[in-house]
């Protein structure tokens, strides 16, 4: 499966996309920059992201989660 699920920007010239993708027989899930590359006026990854099993998708949620109730104790959100 190769499949752009999410796209949201990130600043003026980038956004982060996210993926299901496979490599080598797995299953990843892969939150990304894009940025316009110049010389092709077209969107390219980034080394900017992370790449990890889907099976670890739960902890990454549960992490992000936690990230968003500090931020909300501390009136950041």
């Amino acid at each position: 499966m190769d499949q752009t699920v999410s796209v949201f920007p990130k600043n003026k010239f980038q956004e982060v996309r996210v993926g299901i993708r496979e490599f080598k027989g797995n299953d990843l899930v892969d939150v990304r920059i894009w940025t316009i590359a110049q010389a092709v006026d077209q969107m390219v990854p980034t080394a900017k992201g992370v790449t990890i099993n889907v099976h670890l998708l739960p902890n990454l949620i549960k992490a992000l989660q936690d990230a968003e109730g500090v931020l909300k104790e501390n009136k950041l959100l």
